[in-house]
Parts: C-alpha cells; structure tokens; sequence
C-alpha cells in the first residue's frame, strides 16, 4: 500500500463535500501538472490518501482511499490528462496544520514541506504514521 496527500481548496472542493460522496467517491478531477498525473498513474486500489484543505485552513482534516483507479479525466476531452477516484474514510479527530507539520523536525522532508504547489503528492510510511498520531488517530 502506498500514502498520497489530495489538496483541494475548501471552496471548491471541502471535505464535507468527499463525505457527502459517500462510499461513492468522486474523481479527483482537474490535475493540470504532469507530476501529479503520474503520481496518480502510480495508484491502487486501497492506497490511502490525506485529504489536505489549501488555502484555507492549511491542514489535513481527514483520510480517503482511493477506489478507481487512472482513467481518462472527464472534465476534458485532452487524452494526456487522467485521474483515479476517491472517497472518504475517516475523520482526523485533530485536523494537523501546515505550521504543525513545519514545526515537526520529522517532517521537514514531507512534500508538503518542499513541494507545497503540488496538488497531488506522495507520503512516506514514516509520515504517514506521525501525521496520523498527530491528528488523533
């Protein structure tokens, strides 16, 4: 199994909005970076993903398991670009906050750290645990 972070800005897509996809989900739809795209090409079903809220709020508010894997993006008719789906899994009882993950020394190599403008990003195993310990879980 591998850990992702999704970032979404809340007034576009919020984490209430996942929820309220249920087991469902939702395509994770509108990645315009080539990186993302192929760390989306890289997803299985079951991966495990923090769903991070940008711009507002800075901080990961809950975990979602991706449940379809690539396929072509729907929002466009561009063959390059392509998406996996999405849906949630839990709440963080303590969403973690950027300014937290930048005053963990642990974290200091975290994509979320170095690679802050990417919507789509790998976690490692190690982070994902203390970032999970750290939000409560």
């Amino acid at each position: 199994m591998a850990y992702w972070l999704f970032k979404s800005e809340p007034f576009k897509w919020s984490w209430e909005m996942q929820k309220a996809k249920a087991k469902a989900g939702e395509e994770w739809d509108g990645i315009r970076n080539y990186q993302a795209r192929n760390f989306m090409r890289d997803m299985k079903i079951g991966d495990l993903g923090f769903f991070y809220h940008s711009n507002e709020g800075k901080e990961v508010v809950g975990i979602v398991e991706v449940c379809k894997e690539i396929h072509p993006d729907s929002t466009t008719d561009d063959p390059r670009w392509e998406c996996v789906d999405i849906k949630a899994v839990k709440d963080l009882p303590k969403p973690v906050t950027l300014a937290d993950v930048k005053a963990t020394p642990a974290l200091a190599e975290m994509a979320l750290v170095k690679s802050m403008r990417l919507s789509v990003q790998p976690v490692r195993p190690d982070e994902w645990a203390l970032v999970c310990k750290m939000g409560g879980l």
